[in-house]
C-alpha cells in the first residue's frame, strides 16, 4: 500500500473539478505525481495498470463533448490515462489504483474529474501508444483549480447532485441484508465505512453494499439498471463503470483503515449470506 497522509481529510476535500486555471501544472507537482504513479503497486486482485500523465491539447476538449457533461470541462491542462490488459477483477483494481492517484493529486491541491466513456480506440489511446491488447477503462482530467469555492458551488455540480449520498441504512448491514448497520454499532469501523459512503461513483449511484459478519466485512455490488456490463459495451471499449466504483470503495476503506490503525487484508470467501436482490453481486471481503 502506497502511503498517503490524512486520507479521510483528502476524501472529504476532493470533488469533481470541471473548471481549471489556464496555466500548466507546477513542475514540482508534476514530478511528484509521476513518481507516485511510477511506484504504485498492483491492486488487491493482482492486476496492474500503467498510468501516464499527458498534457492536454485543444482537440481534447472537442473530443470530450461526446461524453455529455464532460464536454463542459474547461481548461484541463492534463489527463491521467491508465491502460491495462483484461484479467479477472481488472476493473476493480483499476478503480482502486486510479483513486489512489486522484487522492495524491488532491494532496498536491490539484483538481481532478473521473471521465467514463469509450477511450480504447480514441485519441487518448494514441497519446499513450496503447497496444492492441490494452484497453483504457477511464481517464481523469487534471489541473490547477481556478477557485475551489466557485468550483464546488458551480451550477453544473449542483445539477448532478454531487454532494448527495445515500443514507447508512441503505448501504451497510449487520449480519445479513435484513438488518441495517448504524454508525454507533459499527464503532471504530464507522469512519472507513463513512469514507466509502461519501466516495465518488458514476452518476452518484453508489453501487457498494457492505455486510458486517463478525470480523469480516463483505463488499457487494448492487447493480443499477442500465449499468450492467455486456459484450457489446466491452467490444466498444466502454468499461463497466460500477466495477470501477467498487474499486474506489475498496480504496477508501483500506486507506482509511490503515490511517486509523485498523489492520486487515482483502480476501474472497464463500458466503452463506444472500444478496439483496438479483442485481447484487459479491465482490470481496475485508478480514481483520
Amino acid at each position: 500500500m502506497t502511503e498517503l497522509l490524512e486520507i479521510s481529510k483528502l476524501i472529504r476535500e476532493r470533488f469533481s473539478c470541471r473548471v481549471y486555471r489556464d496555466t500548466p501544472i507546477q513542475e514540482t507537482k508534476r514530478q511528484a505525481l509521476m513518481e507516485f504513479m511510477r511506484t504504485l503497486p498492483a491492486g488487491p486482485f493482482g492486476s496492474m495498470a500503467h498510468f501516464s500523465l499527458v498534457s492536454a491539447t485543444e482537440n481534447d476538449s472537442q473530443a470530450l463533448k461526446g461524453l455529455g457533461t464532460y464536454g463542459f470541462i474547461q481548461n484541463p491542462t492534463g489527463f491521467i490515462i491508465g491502460t491495462m490488459q483484461e484479467s479477472k477483477n481488472d476493473l476493480e483494481d483499476f478503480g482502486y489504483q486510479m483513486e489512489q492517484i486522484i487522492l495524491f493529486a488532491t494532496s498536491l491541491q490539484l483538481g481532478t474529474c473521473w471521465l467514463g466513456g469509450s477511450f480504447t480506440r480514441s485519441a487518448f489511446a494514441r497519446k499513450v501508444e496503447a497496444g492492441p491488447q490494452d484497453f483504457i477503462p477511464a481517464v481523469t482530467s487534471i489541473g490547477e483549480i481556478i477557485d475551489p469555492g466557485e468550483a464546488r458551488q458551480g451550477l453544473l455540480r449542483r445539477q448532478i447532485n454531487a454532494d448527495q449520498r445515500l443514507p447508512w441504512e441503505t448501504l451497510f448491514f449487520d449480519g445479513d441484508f435484513s438488518q441495517p448497520l448504524s454508525p454507533e454499532a459499527a464503532g471504530t469501523w464507522a469512519t472507513p465505512l463513512e469514507m466509502v459512503r461519501i466516495g465518488p461513483s458514476g452518476s452518484n449511484k453508489q453501487p457498494w453494499r457492505v455486510v458486517k459478519d463478525g470480523n469480516q466485512w463483505h463488499f457487494f455490488m448492487q447493480r443499477s439498471k442500465g449499468y450492467r456490463e455486456n459484450t457489446l459495451t466491452r467490444f466498444l471499449g466502454v468499461a463497466d463503470i460500477q466495477r470501477l466504483d467498487m474499486g474506489i470503495a475498496m480504496c477508501h476503506f483500506e486507506l482509511t483503515c490503515c490511517e486509523i490503525g485498523l489492520t486487515g487484508h482483502w480476501a474472497t470467501t464463500p458466503l452463506e449470506i444472500g444478496p439483496s436482490g438479483n442485481q447484487a453481486e459479491y465482490i470481496v471481503t475485508w478480514e481483520n
